[in-house]
């Protein structure tokens, strides 16, 4: 994506890759593909655009933050597909280390996270106890890791011809292994996952230069801006003060809450992380509520169930209909994340009666995400102690205005979409605009900032809390299932 000063879309280019599902619980991407599009939707959006390379004055990315790669630095290749987030294959890993003591919050007074299969840590010790060779190469210096920012970053820089080998703050705050106050690998949980320092990639502010692209049509331009995609969203959402929030809904959803330059543990299953640094200024720190299966349950009754041909048919299907007929659907394809980190847990579909159709099992699908987010609102207020007035939103999914509608009822707050939705592609170009001056400060961009629509709540609260007490129920039976050993 190409923005101008205005924060305006000047062009678009994108490309679908691979879902490769191996087995049940794994998930992984080819990075070879990954980059091979990515030069592809940077020639794309020149054309589109009709603009002379030029015209960029800096380059951003940003990127699934968890995804794990390790690629050989001298051949250059990937050792094995990279791991994504989803990917639950790492539990006896992370197990293991819990059993080491202090369970799952081992290391979460230093990283800020608990120990689960979400990050990229554990990622790279599986690929280094299961591929051929790679923990001989790995102990001898010939291999890299980074999430896919730092993949990337790797190859437009030049690759195995001088490639940069580095990663931000965000992204670091991603992978169990780095202080979140010295913003530093933490050798000792290195050492507890036998991962190599030597593996890991240099941590760097979100927005300085990094060095510039090796070659094709951006040739010499400067990569100055790294954001994970959902520090990414709350940077393009301009949430800049403490308190402010934004909520991404995609694939799974993601809702991060700016406590400034003070780091807030969390009581309520919420994660500490980054939320950016930029240049030499100190970081700014926030808590976030992670949600697996948002989005994906809606590609899931596409793709799986052929219920829909494609994703807006959703809404049209669930507007048949005036509520979810009683059924609660539960995505726990990869778990569940935030509030409970239950990797065990597996999806459910409870409350279903003979008068239950299809418009019913859509509507279920949609308000999945507003309760899960809700859930996730609830913590995040009980941490803060600060109650959240409005919600700011972004992703794909806030085209669905049945699902904002309900957002909005189910949390009794306005739900706000801005002008410019894809924010957090938005997010990683403020950043590289920041280091090149192409913006001068954060007022400069948040006069960028537009409205476009907001939802108020329009539901009676008995209702409100009834749906949603039906919807705790549900969570509460997908945990029993798990917890009962049943096959």
């Amino acid at each position: 994506m190409v923005f101008d000063k205005s924060g305006s879309v000047v062009a678009v280019s994108q490309m679908e890759h691979e879902q490769i599902f191996p087995r049940a619980g794994w998930v992984e991407h080819d990075g070879n593909e990954i980059w091979v599009n990515t030069q592809e939707v940077i020639r794309g959006a020149l054309d589109k655009g009709g603009l002379e390379p030029s015209q960029i004055v800096a380059l951003g990315i940003t990127n699934q933050r968890e995804t794990a790669i390790v690629w050989d630095k001298t051949p250059g290749p990937p050792i094995y597909n990279a791991i994504v987030w989803q990917d639950t294959r790492t539990q006896k890993i992370c197990d293991e280390l819990a059993a080491l003591g202090g369970g799952n919050d081992r290391y979460k007074d230093r990283v800020g996270l608990p120990l689960a299969t979400y990050f990229s840590g554990p990622k790279v010790r599986w690929v280094l106890d299961n591929v051929d060779g790679a923990r001989e190469k790995a102990e001898s210096g010939d291999l890299a890791f980074g999430n896919m920012d730092t993949w990337v970053l790797w190859n437009l820089t030049g690759g195995t011809d001088g490639g940069v080998h580095v990663t931000d703050v965000t992204n670091a705050s991603r992978t169990l292994l780095m202080d979140l106050s010295s913003l530093s690998w933490d050798e000792q949980i290195a050492a507890d996952m036998a991962i190599p320092m030597s593996m890991l990639p240099e941590i760097r502010s979100s927005a300085e230069d990094y060095g510039h692209v090796k070659s094709g049509p951006l040739e010499g331009t400067p990569v100055a801006g790294i954001l994970g995609d959902q520090q990414a969203a709350t940077f393009g959402q301009v949430c800049f003060e403490v308190g402010m929030a934004k909520n991404t809904y995609g694939t799974g959803n993601f809702m991060l809450l700016n406590t400034g330059e003070e780091q807030v543990p969390s009581e309520n299953g919420l994660l500490t992380t980054v939320c950016y640094k930029i240049g030499d200024r100190p970081p700014i720190y926030a808590l976030e509520g992670s949600i697996a299966v948002t989005g994906a349950l809606v590609q899931w009754m596409r793709d799986n169930l052929g219920i829909i041909k494609d994703a807006p048919e959703i809404e049209k299907l669930a507007q048949t209909v005036d509520d979810n007929g009683g059924a609660y659907f539960v995505p726990a394809f990869s778990g569940l994340f935030a509030p409970h980190w239950r990797s065990d847990a597996r999806g459910a579909l409870v409350g279903l009666t003979g008068f239950v159709n299809k418009g019913h099992l859509a509507r279920a699908v949609l308000e999945a995400t507003a309760f899960q987010t809700r859930e996730v609102v609830d913590a995040m207020n009980a941490d803060s102690g600060v109650v959240l007035t409005e919600l700011k939103v972004d992703g794909g999914m806030v085209v669905n205005e049945t699902l904002m509608q309900f957002q909005a009822d189910i949390l009794d707050v306005d739900v706000v979409r801005p002008k410019v939705a894809e924010t957090t592609a938005l997010g990683a170009a403020y950043a590289a605009g920041l280091a090149v001056g192409y913006w001068s400060d954060e007022e400069e961009l948040r006069k960028n900032w537009g409205e476009d629509k907001r939802w108020t709540p329009q539901m009676d609260n008995d209702a409100r809390e009834q749906t949603y007490r039906n919807w705790k129920k549900a969570v509460t039976k997908t945990l029993d299932w798990v917890d009962s050993d049943v096959d």
